[in-house]
């Protein structure tokens, strides 16, 4: 005999009673929140920090439209990117991890342009009584000493690889290569200077402007590595598309331009 063979009609009915309130009330699936169509996700090179910011907090400002900024080497930014990380807008600073992400179809055809230049220089602590001049076969190793030379990754990391690219092209690579400390981006490899734990750096000229505790030594001629550009691509996972578009229709304006030129960009035709 079963359990409920063994159940009194009244305890049925009671059994029955009971459940019957909950019939139908099964809360459906809740709904996600609708994504903040006003916020936009850019990833962005390290050396662009001071004026990205200024340039994002005034068009949000203007405008309504926030913006979440992520920095680091653009090399690692890329790789996010390819992991599938959340990005509206990637800015790298230079044109091969663009490339490698336009290769893949992780850019947004067509939403690619070239926006600023810079300038690469050898920086030293701002009590730096160095008078170093940058020329083929220069003495940088014997100035350096048993100090640091002090660079973004020279494998991976866009400043790191114009610094190298520029010391061979002058011909004292050979000699400062066992005296690199590399840092994973050029903002890093700008503080090792300013805390004085590197006697000389190679960073861009813009990073030396946004530290007041070094000081540019010299600047690296331009024709002893790749031009300096920073391109600009909306990814293709973007399902912010026009705030996007917005975005980088600010940055193209005087406006825009004006945060840029401030911290010594070039703005590129």
């Amino acid at each position: 005999m079963t359990i409920f063979a063994t159940l009194s009609r009244r305890a049925i009915l009671g059994l029955a009673l009971a459940v019957l309130p909950f019939v139908g009330t099964v809360p459906a699936r809740a709904e996600a929140p609708a994504a903040d169509s006003k916020t936009i996700t850019i990833f962005a090179a390290a050396s662009l920090k001071n004026a990205l910011d200024s340039a994002a907090a005034a068009h949000e400002k203007a405008s309504g439209q926030k913006a979440v900024i992520s920095y680091a080497a653009s090399s690692a930014l890329a790789k996010q990117i390819e992991q599938a990380a959340p990005a509206d807008i990637f800015i790298s600073a230079d044109l091969d991890w663009m490339k490698y992400l336009a290769d893949k179809s992780l850019i947004k055809s067509g939403s690619q342009f070239s926006f600023l230049g810079n300038r690469l220089v050898l920086v030293a602590p701002a009590a730096s009584t160095s008078t170093l001049k940058i020329a083929k076969d220069f003495a940088l190793a014997d100035t350096i000493g048993d100090g640091k030379l002090a660079m973004a990754d020279v494998k991976g990391v866009p400043a790191g690889k114009y610094g190298k690219a520029a010391l061979e092209a002058l011909g004292v690579w050979a000699s400062v290569e066992g005296k690199i400390a590399q840092s994973d981006n050029v903002r890093s490899a700008l503080a090792l200077v300013a805390r004085g734990e590197a006697p000389f750096g190679i960073v861009y000229q813009t990073d030396a402007v946004a530290e007041k505790n070094v000081k540019i030594v010299d600047t690296f001629p331009e024709d002893t590595h790749a031009p300096i550009v920073y391109p600009v691509g909306i990814t293709a996972s973007s399902l912010k598309g026009d705030a996007a578009s917005a975005f980088i229709a600010y940055l193209k304006s005087p406006d825009g331009h004006a945060h840029f030129a401030q911290q010594g960009f070039t703005i590129l035709p």
